[in-house]
Parts: C-alpha cells; sequence; structure tokens
C-alpha cells in the first residue's frame, strides 16, 4: 500500500511542478486516494504498523537501479511502474481477505495503464534538468 501511495505521489508531483498539468496531476491526487480508502477497508492502519517491521526489513537494503535514474523521464516511469506492481500485489493478496476489494485493486491498475498512456507523450518529452 506504502510502495503504491509514494509511486503515485511521485508521478503526482512530476505532473504538478514539472509539466504544471492540472488535469493529469489531478488524476494521480484522486488515484492516490482512492489507493489509500480501498486499502484502510481492508488493512486497517492499526494493524499495518503494529506488523511493520521495518528495523529488519530484508529489502531495505536493496536498491539496485534506484540510483541511476538519469532524468525525470526515468523517475515517473519507475515510479509508475512501482505503482502498477503495487496495485498488482494489493490485489492478489486481497483475495484472501475481500474479493470484492480485489476487484477494486484490479479496476485501479487499468485505470493506471490508462493514465501512463494519457501521460506517456508528456512525459517522454520532457527535458533533462538543468
Amino acid at each position: 500500500m506504502n510502495r503504491a501511495k509514494e509511486g503515485l505521489r511521485v508521478c503526482e508531483e512530476i505532473t504538478r511542478f514539472i509539466l504544471d498539468d492540472y488535469k493529469l496531476t489531478a488524476l494521480f491526487k484522486e488515484l492516490r486516494h482512492k489507493v489509500d480508502n480501498k486499502s484502510r477497508k481492508i488493512y486497517p492502519a492499526w494493524k499495518l504498523i503494529s506488523r511493520r517491521n521495518s528495523g529488519s526489513d530484508v529489502g531495505k537494503l536493496n536498491y539496485r537501479g534506484e540510483l541511476s535514474r538519469r532524468n525525470y523521464r526515468d523517475i515517473f516511469f519507475a515510479n509508475i511502474q512501482r505503482v502498477k506492481e503495487s496495485l498488482r500485489v494489493l490485489e492478489e493478496f486481497s483475495k484472501l481477505a475481500d474479493s470484492r476489494g480485489a476487484l477494486g485493486f484490479k479496476q485501479l491498475r487499468y485505470k493506471v495503464y490508462e493514465i501512463e498512456k494519457y501521460s506517456f507523450k508528456k512525459v517522454s518529452d520532457l527535458s533533462d534538468p538543468k
């Protein structure tokens, strides 16, 4: 859930501050809130936080590829990929707790596919930061 929301926030910030695109910014913000609302219905925050063990997370030292971003495009596309993968994980594991919730995550994932296609040209045309 955190990975999906964090990835959406990065995409939202790029569309807001770099592309200056109101519509895309609003779409990413809306999606982020939908992920949050859907997640809270299936996975209460107190339960997630009580089970969090970031100190011994085996993935925290795995940063292969994360340091090789060259420009805004790389950052955007890495994060939208992270969002799609995260929503797929939420979809799959939600099947164990709430099949209707799993369908909701699937719908959100397909919405991300649409937004990615819509934003592809604009993001691809971004010039490198100076």
